[in-house]
């Protein structure tokens, strides 16, 4: 009786411990379980569970309402489809960002956050994120980054035609004075939407509209509706020149007061709600300081070491300071393309050179010679022939043209590659029970 009891005791305990497994492995189950298969990825539960847990964080750290519970899943399960989208094709074409460049930039951030790495670190942990899941994160946002310069970015041509265009067409317009803060949300529609399709993404927008017109935040309205990449944050476009909106915008916004909210806009990408959050004008002449300077330099190599290529630095100022002429030592030793013009760099702007020769070219009076100074080239002595102050408007006006172009388009046709990338991917859903 003794044996029989202490069997059916162990049976008990057995069967229990079966239950209790049975009941943790369904719950790890359910909570791993894939909601959406996107091209040769999945999607979980549990991913989806994560990124809302710090989107809504972020969301109430910056006083910002949440939406809805299954609306803001939705808008996340999309971004988590786009991203997905952009990691794998990143991956088959062989981006990659490695350990070394992923902490300098998690440095980086930390610094400007004015925390130190432990510091930051700890920060992470009390808002409930791990550094692991941080680092995975920085590392798919800097690899969507090369992606989209590869594949969009680099991809643009800017003719001087179109920076003359522009520039006149600025002139014409007399809008060089205006700069626009805009905020923006987006509906969008399938490349070959349909005529229900169009009326469905209408019928949303004018929601949208409705809701902004009793009352409710553009912010919150974004974040409920908008299928824009920065719906949750507003759909902050931030400030930006007429000229680097798409004409279509600017056309609207030119006729907003500040604070007021457009109709909907019809795009080839679907329709489109503009706020003018605030809008600025002024520009002046642009004066910068320039420098003509000479140097002569001493390379660093495989081959000529740091101290080797010091010392025989520290002969060439040795043979300046008793009267050696500049411009000859330097065609005679430098290491450099200014070596046949005797050292002459010309005229330099600020930002022309790396830091370390700028900043002691900066501190020399007119026709000193510098101490030998330490650059990633090698060692150079500089010195300083003449200053002035000059007009660079026309050549900043051009530069700033081609960089506004360069958004403006960018912009746009990162948009269209995401749409068409979109539509082009077999996407399956598995939201029965969730949605």
């Amino acid at each position: 009786m003794k044996l029989l009891k202490t069997t059916i005791t162990l049976l008990i305990l057995i069967s229990s411990f079966i239950v209790n497994n049975t009941a943790a492995s369904a719950e790890v189950i359910k909570m791993d379980r894939i909601i959406a298969v996107v091209d040769q990825n999945v999607i979980t539960e549990q991913e989806l569970a994560d990124r809302i847990k710090t989107v809504s964080a972020q969301l109430e750290k910056n006083g910002t309402e949440l939406p809805p519970k299954n609306v803001l899943e939705k808008q996340i399960l999309e971004r988590l489809i786009v991203d997905s989208l952009q990691l794998q094709m990143a991956a088959q074409t062989g981006i990659k960002i490695d350990d070394t460049q992923l902490d300098k930039t998690i440095e980086r951030i930390a610094t400007q956050n004015k925390l130190s790495p432990d510091e930051f670190k700890a920060a992470l942990e009390k808002d409930g994120i791990s550094i692991r899941k941080f680092r995975e994160d920085i590392r798919n946002e800097i690899t969507i980054a090369r992606l989209r310069e590869r594949e969009v970015d680099n991809r643009l041509t800017i003719s001087e035609g179109e920076v003359d265009n522009y520039l006149t067409t600025q002139a014409n317009r007399g809008e060089d004075q205006d700069e626009f803060e805009v905020s923006h949300i987006m509906i969008r529609t399938p490349e070959d939407a349909s005529p229900e399709d169009l009326q469905k993404a209408k019928t949303k927008a004018e929601q949208a509209l409705k809701q902004l017109a009793s009352g409710t935040g553009f912010t919150q309205v974004s974040a409920a509706f908008s299928d824009a990449p920065n719906a949750l944050e507003g759909g902050a476009m931030g400030w930006r020149k007429g000229e680097q909106m798409p004409s279509l915008f600017l056309d609207v916004v030119k006729t907003l007061q500040v604070g007021e909210v457009s109709k909907a806009i019809r795009s080839p990408s679907g329709f489109h709600i503009l706020k003018l959050t605030n809008k600025r004008g002024g520009s002046s002449s642009l004066v910068v300081g320039q420098t003509h300077a000479r140097h002569i330099l001493i390379k660093t190599s495989e081959v000529v070491s740091d101290k080797e290529a010091k010392h025989k630095m520290d002969g060439l100022k040795e043979r300046l300071d008793n009267g050696g002429k500049f411009e000859e030592l330097a065609r005679q030793y430098s290491e450099d393309g200014s070596a046949n013009n005797g050292g002459d760099l010309g005229w330099v702007n600020p930002g022309d050179t790396v830091p370390q020769f700028e900043k002691a070219m900066n501190e020399l009076k007119i026709g000193e010679i510098s101490a030998p100074v330490q650059s990633p080239f090698g060692w150079h002595v500089i010195q300083v022939l003449e200053r002035r102050q000059q007009d660079m408007s026309k050549e900043a006006a051009r530069l700033k043209a081609r960089q506004e172009i360069r958004t403006r388009k960018s912009e746009e046709a990162y948009q269209d590659w995401i749409r068409e990338m979109r539509d082009r991917a077999f996407v399956e859903l598995r939201l029965e029970d969730k949605f």
